[in-house]
């Protein structure tokens, strides 16, 4: 628990940074450089589409074997949010999943509050939870962990209010019907934007805390929990199915969604045991998911772990637990054993209990170590020194203008600045180690900044020029070629290098001076990216007319391409040209 004396501390230090983080959620939320992952498009471009059928269901995808993928609720949410493809923009799209997000901070600082009584413990656990790299990476774009942690929370959260107005150790709390039928309806809620079979950590972990919140719980609370829980399940489950019951196709979600999406995770090519302990995803490393979950802030998640055994093995055995900090612990514990069962195993499978690692910590962080906050400073000063490297480089490209460098130093200057504050003044270390973490994000957000404005797209001439055009595009990743509906609306974007419902990869073994001709000759006009650093002109000249320009930046490298030798110079690897093109008339072409 937190000392006596922190709960003297005035709160509006930590009031500040609770807003800052909260800011900072919505700086840069419709950058296309927005921390995610490659599925932010293809879950886009399947709402989209299923937007443009003007039908709430079937979903509709032109990817193959892509379209049943998530439930519908993740894509009606962006389909609402979009105004069915009226206000098509990132920022429109993800918003619902930063109020989600925020919905659950505010959720964590209440309860937490309930439960210690301090003010500052709960500021602190809100801003721990904001901190986390996959609540900023997950829990801010477009993607599901917004939405299902909020839910799958709720049930756990309401019995955590309610336990803590019981004496301590006083056994669990007793739920009425309607009380497990709201709790199903929320856990039913989670399971439709991600998936029926998080049915299990959800119930699993709502049973044990209600069964174990108490250190002998007697046979009929046992029994009132399990038939309460199970009720729940089944109403979380019958939500679920009204999905089969709606879709024109039910077989087609059975055999993509719940065979495909699903049970496929369930086995592995060489036995589920192999697997287990020699494959891609072996048992242990899920052992590791919460600190992976932290981001910056993993080996401070350690740290207090360790902290936390250790005063556990020390804990004399007539002092009991009280039933608030049990259920804590027993939801962290029942979803990471959860998700250690399937073939395939991530981090990304345990958000929902990133919440319970904020609380916890929050309530016991004046006892984490001083070496795991400087530990933890070793990451975010390299960090911050990349970025302001990047940053200076856009400069002498002249990507980014000079105030917009000089921001992006100021920021990272400010990151630096609390971290040598918080190794010289003792009192301020841990603040430090959440301020500096804050910074990383700011200065990745105003680095980022000017290739994420209007003016780092087409502008408008282009766009209207391009309306109705068949365009080729690049794709790179599944769903990647997406991105380009929002740089060129009212084109017809049509990837060149990916396998489709509708279309395929155009000539990939084509030598790439060739493809281009090909490409020029087969579409109205081709996006086409600088494929060599000293090519600073499109292959095609003066066949071809440069319609626009824009920055590029590198997310996948070759072997080699960066090394130890070439990594201060990030215009080198990360940086290319992005060149939208059409191909003259041969009689307009310049000889």
């Amino acid at each position: 628990m937190t000392s006596p004396n922190a709960a003297r501390v005035s709160p509006w230090g930590w009031l500040a940074l609770l807003a800052a983080s909260v800011a900072t959620y919505f700086f840069g939320l419709g950058s296309p450089f927005a921390p995610t992952n490659g599925d932010e498009m293809v879950y886009i471009h399947i709402a989209r589409l299923t937007a443009l059928s003007d039908h709430w269901l079937p979903l509709v995808s032109d990817l193959a074997n892509m379209r049943n993928t998530k439930p519908p609720l993740l894509f009606w949410q962006a389909m609402v949010a979009g105004d069915w493809g009226q206000n098509w923009s990132l920022f429109a799209l993800r918003l619902p999943s930063v109020v989600y997000t925020l919905l659950t901070t505010g959720l964590i600082a209440v309860v937490t509050r309930r439960i210690t009584g301090n003010l500052r413990t709960a500021l602190l656990a809100g801003v721990l939870y904001l901190l986390f790299f996959s609540t900023f990476r997950y829990g801010r774009v477009y993607l599901t962990s917004g939405p299902e942690t909020f839910w799958f929370c709720l049930p756990l959260f309401w019995l955590l209010w309610l336990q803590a107005d019981q004496p301590r150790n006083n056994g669990p709390v007793t739920l009425g019907r309607g009380a497990f039928t709201a709790m199903g309806i929320a856990m039913g809620l989670g399971m439709a934007y991600k998936s029926f079979a998080l049915v299990a950590p959800a119930a699993a972990a709502l049973w044990c805390a209600m069964v174990w919140c108490s250190p002998l719980p007697a046979w009929r609370d046992t029994l009132r929990s399990t038939v309460g829980v199970g009720w729940s399940a089944t109403v979380a489950l019958a939500l679920f199915a009204v999905w089969f019951a709606l879709d024109p196709d039910p077989g087609a979600v059975w055999k993509e969604f719940v065979v495909g999406e699903n049970a496929g995770k369930m086995s592995g090519e060489h036995g589920y045991w192999h697997a287990a302990l020699f494959g891609q995803y072996p048992l242990w490393s899920q052992l590791l998911a919460y600190p992976e979950n932290a981001g910056l802030l993993s080996l401070l998640v350690i740290g207090w772990a360790g902290t936390e055994a250790r005063a556990w093995l020390k804990r004399p055995n007539s002092e009991r637990v009280a039933p608030t900090t049990r259920i804590l612990w027993i939801w962290l514990l029942v979803w990471l054993v959860v998700f250690s069962l399937p073939s395939q195993r991530s981090a990304r499978y345990v958000i929902p209990a990133m919440p319970v690692v904020a609380i916890l910590m929050a309530m016991s962080w004046d006892k984490v170590a001083r070496p795991w906050l400087w530990a933890t400073w070793l990451l975010v000063i390299p960090a911050l020194g990349v970025m302001a490297r990047v940053g200076w480089v856009m400069g002498e490209m002249q990507i980014a203008s000079g105030i917009q460098v000089a921001m992006t130093l100021v920021a990272a200057c400010a990151g630096a600045a609390s971290v040598v504050a918080g190794f010289l003044i003792k009192s301020w270390a841990k603040n430090a180690t959440l301020t500096s973490c804050l910074a990383v994000y700011v200065t990745f957000g105003v680095m980022t900044a000017p290739l994420s404005g209007a003016e780092a797209g087409y502008d408008y001439s282009v766009q209207k020029a391009m309306k109705g055009q068949r365009v080729a595009v690049p794709n790179g990743f599944t769903g990647q070629y997406e991105r380009f509906h929002f740089v060129l609306p009212h084109s017809a974007v049509v990837p060149y290098d990916a396998e489709g419902r509708n279309t395929g990869a155009h000539k990939p073994d084509l030598p790439p001076d060739e493809r281009l001709t090909y490409l020029l000759d087969t579409f109205d006009a081709v996006v086409w990216l600088q494929d060599r650093p000293d090519r600073m002109q499109p292959s095609c000249l003066p066949q071809c007319a440069v319609l626009g320009s824009r920055w590029h930046v590198k997310s996948r490298h070759k072997s080699g391409e960066v090394t130890l030798a070439n990594v201060w110079q990030p215009q080198e690897w990360l940086f290319r040209r992005e060149w939208l093109l059409k191909k003259l008339p041969a009689s307009s072409a310049t000889p």
